[in-house]
């Protein structure tokens, strides 16, 4: 009898469904994150808020690495493109630190405080609302199609999601009380953040892909549990699961009984 072929992730229709969804998430974050560069830079240069410019060129970096994974699924076989996808979304993380670390040492030294602004306070608020929706559809498709790059991407979008709170806290602290250090502290604790992301895009390429998932358990694969929701070959019996020993077979007819 021969055995049926082991399924590597979803079926052919389904990844197909992912990947017009992943290619529609990363179109949306294109789109809002160029209004959101336009909109942030203009006001940051007309309230001299270096927390505004610092965000709008975040947004500038965002779209790079978003249109990474775009180039990424518009090929035919976008599996082929994952690695050097990741590896600039990877660069693109670490620009968003040096970006994020060189304005707010700037802020810190008193070469530019975060000024008030309604754009800016108004602008902060409607990327809190709006980038972890597409943020989590992104990664949630990710994950199901094994695709590390979009995860990665959507954890890119996440991040613009701490700096929309940041922007709008420094704000509203050096409004209402002239704490104008909150903003770049906070900052700085976000470009942190970004580089820890940017190493684990880097050497993390082949995590999350079907392959690796059903692959032999190595105790690096989906470290991050990017990978969780997936069928996996393994899950009826986990490594950690007690081994089910065999029954005893039955003793033949007038043999004597073993005592126990």
């Amino acid at each position: 009898m021969t055995a049926a072929p082991l399924r590597l992730g979803p079926a052919p229709a389904r990844r197909a469904l992912l990947a017009r969804r992943v290619r529609w998430f990363v179109a949306a974050t294109i789109t809002y994150n160029v209004v959101e560069a336009v909109v942030a830079l203009t006001a940051g240069a007309r309230a001299s808020s270096s927390a505004l410019v610092g965000f709008g060129l975040d947004s500038v970096v965002e779209v790079g690495s978003a249109a990474a994974v775009a180039w990424q699924f518009a090929g035919r076989d976008p599996e082929a493109r994952e690695r050097t996808a990741l590896r600039v979304v990877a660069l693109c993380f670490f620009g968003l630190a040096t970006v994020v670390t060189a304005d707010a040492v700037r802020s810190l030294l008193g070469a530019g405080d975060a000024e008030h602004s309604t754009t800016g306070l108004v602008l902060a608020g409607l990327s809190l609302a709006v980038m972890p929706l597409l943020s989590a559809g992104q990664r949630r498709a990710g994950r199901e199609l094994g695709s590390r790059s979009a995860v990665a991407d959507s954890r890119q979008t996440l991040l613009c999601t701490y700096l929309s709170a940041v922007l709008l806290v420094g704000l509203a602290l050096n409004s209402l009380f002239g704490w104008s250090w909150a903003d770049p502290v906070a900052a700085l604790v976000i470009a942190a953040v970004a580089v820890r992301e940017g190493r684990e895009a880097w050497r993390g390429d082949a995590c999350c892909s079907p392959a690796a998932a059903l692959g032999p358990d190595t105790g690096e694969a989906c470290a991050d549990r990017c990978c969780d929701g997936e069928l996996r070959d393994d899950d009826t019996q986990s490594p950690s699961a007690p081994a089910v020993s065999p029954p005893l077979p039955h003793p033949r007819p007038g043999a004597p009984a073993r005592r126990g």
